[in-house]
């Protein structure tokens, strides 16, 4: 069985697949570029059987271009069948293969990590479903392989690894080991692997992350060519070929010091990365901002209706698209036209909108292949924000105000499900179109895991609004989906008590010991008869402390339905949970009640 590897440069191999012993070079012929452009990658690979009959063995590499390359980098995996298992070649392929074409395949908004995590897992949950309906109890005669994976996107190298291939890098003279072997040592002549793919149902992945540096080599190895070569030997051979040769050159030397198993090695020199400007919107953003339309204009075939909003920042018009469709088009303001990162935030928008499938966000809609100006374009959604229906709606019924958090926490799912977060959660950008379905809008200001690999600080600039900003953002904690969840939690305290959980104080949070001293404010009062354990959900999805917030959204709405499971009634509560304020000032009025009889008695 021949192996496979992804062929970098081959227009006679649409598919992107070569059989290995035809490969014509695995090198990538990228010339190098500045690293103001894009990343650069070379490399190289060689595998053979060796001095067995079976090269169990794979590997495979993808280095692709545009944005793909800018979103989700250049990917490379090596993997080593089990030498028992006479299907163990089969399981090598099977990952490698995988790997290279499902992590491509993932949402361009999922983290790396997420991604090749997600790939990997899924595919050990299909050997070890082979291996089960096979009924090879004995996972030594099954569909049984390690794998070693690198991918390389923005200035950061990401790691994955299971079993005993190895991912090394040259640093100087010397061979930096990036992964650790999983193998347990019985004696000298007896060993095993203690973890490999295709074994249990699930597989524990070992992932590193590092920063990268122009010039760097990566090396990827089966034990046939690692347990036999040193760093001399590699710097040796990278001064005296270029990769593909180098990489065939080191197998060759493990071959000469006794290797008798499979021998394979891959080779990743970094010649060029990104500034750190993200090009994912480039081609947007290199567009002119053209001057306020007026009534009648048109913009690539839209024609303006009216204005619906204007501010320092945008416009934002009712247009009618060539097919009678009513759309929402937003231009930013021309004097944004030098300020790069508010450019790429507003390219955002449409970019992240055209990724959601969810009735509760707002939808980019139908664009011209080819745009002569800078904007953005999404579904116009006829209704009211939900700062209007606040208004319109005070002391609303509690039912009304689930079914509105309800739909909110279904957009903000739909979004988190692809990492990314809202960031800039309030009233203001919560719609409610005619038949009461609920909207997130303006997207503009969300935090997608997936770029921000590649250029950190691309988008989530900190929204303006701090009365619904998590306190996170201020004291420098770490930011996650929680930090929504904190924005939710006060809307929904904000529609039934018309009041805001902190008052001013989060605004004012500087570190973590202000985040640690904030005191939330009970809702049930005169102005919100809504039950105790209403209140207990909201303090909960409200704590300063993300970590003590809920789990999941769908436990925050369930507790709005119904008290919680771990809710006690009031009374029976410690003063302390129920009173802080009061708690401590029984304190110390009881401390300054005994200082006084000690001190009338030292008197006397």
């Amino acid at each position: 069985m021949p192996l496979y590897a992804v062929s970098l440069r081959s227009p006679a191999d649409p598919a992107g697949l070569l059989p290995h012993d035809h490969a014509p070079s695995l090198t990538a012929a990228r010339s190098a570029v500045s690293a103001a452009a894009e990343l650069s990658v070379a490399l190289g690979q060689y595998s053979a059987a060796g001095n067995k009959t079976v090269n169990q063995d794979a590997l495979g590499a993808r280095h692709p271009s545009g944005s793909e390359l800018d979103l989700k980098g250049v990917a490379l995996a090596v993997a080593d069948g089990i030498s028992s298992s006479q299907v163990s070649e089969v399981a090598a392929e099977t990952s490698v293969l995988s790997f290279i074409s499902d992590y491509y395949a993932t949402p361009d908004a999922w983290s790396v990590k997420t991604a090749a995590s997600r790939v990997i897992a899924a595919t050990n949950s299909w050997l070890h479903s082979q291996n089960r309906h096979a009924q090879t109890s004995n996972p030594d005669r099954g569909l049984v392989c390690t794998l070693s994976a690198l991918v390389i996107k923005g200035r950061e190298a990401h790691l994955f690894h299971v079993g005993d291939s190895r991912i090394s890098r040259l640093t100087g003279n010397g061979l930096e080991p990036l992964t650790e072997d999983h193998v347990t040592v019985l004696s000298s002549e007896e060993q095993y692997l203690g973890r490999a793919l295709g074994i249990q149902p699930r597989v524990e992945i070992d992932y590193t992350r590092v920063s990268l540096q122009d010039g760097d080599v990566f090396l990827l190895t089966t034990d046939g060519v690692h347990d036999f070569i040193d760093a001399d030997t590699v710097s040796s051979a990278l001064a005296d070929a270029d990769l593909a040769g180098a990489a065939r050159t080191l197998a060759e030397a493990a071959l000469a010091r006794g290797s008798d198993d499979n021998v394979t090695v891959q080779l990743a020199r970094i010649d060029a990365l990104p500034a750190g400007a993200s090009p994912a919107f480039d081609e947007l953003e290199a567009l002119p901002i053209p001057a306020p339309p007026r009534a009648g204009e048109h913009i690539d075939g839209f024609e303006i209706l009216r204005t619906l909003n204007s501010t320092h920042r945008s416009h934002i018009y009712l247009a009618r698209g060539a097919g009678g469709e009513r759309v929402a088009l937003k231009l930013p303001a021309t004097e944004t036209r030098d300020d790069a990162a508010q450019l790429r935030r507003f390219a955002l928008e449409e970019w992240v909108a055209r990724r959601i499938a969810s009735a509760h966000v707002v939808k980019a809609a139908a664009a011209p292949a080819q745009r002569s100006a800078f904007y953005v374009v999404t579904e116009y959604v006829e209704g009211c924000t939900l700062r209007q229906w606040m208004a319109d709606n005070p002391g609303p019924d509690l039912d009304s105000v689930r079914e509105i958090a309800e739909q909110i926490a279904r957009g903000l799912r739909a979004l988190h499900r692809r990492e990314i977060v809202h960031q800039d959660l309030r009233p203001e950008n919560i719609m409610i179109d005619r038949n009461g379905t609920v909207k997130l809008i303006d997207l503009a200001s969300a935090s997608v895991a997936g770029i921000e690999e590649s250029a950190p600080g691309t988008a989530g600039a900190l929204p303006g609004t701090l009365q619904y900003t998590a306190p996170e953002y201020l004291s420098g904690d770490i930011i996650s989906w929680r930090a929504d969840q904190f924005s939710l939690g006060v809307i929904v305290y904000e529609m039934l008590t018309g009041r805001l959980p902190y008052g001013t104080q989060v605004a004012q949070v500087r570190s973590a010991r202000d985040q640690r001293s904030l005191r939330y404010r009970p809702a049930r009062g005169e102005d919100c008869p809504a039950p105790e354990w209403i209140d207990f959900a909201l303090t909960r999805a409200t704590h300063p402390d993300p970590l003590r917030r809920y789990d999941a959204l769908s436990e925050f709405t369930a507790d709005l339905r119904r008290p919680a499971a771990g809710y006690q009634p009031m009374r029976q509560r410690p003063l302390l949970e129920r009173n802080p304020v009061r708690f401590w000032q029984s304190v110390a009025g009881g401390l300054a009640v005994i200082i006084l009889l000690l001190l009338l008695r030292a008197g006397s």
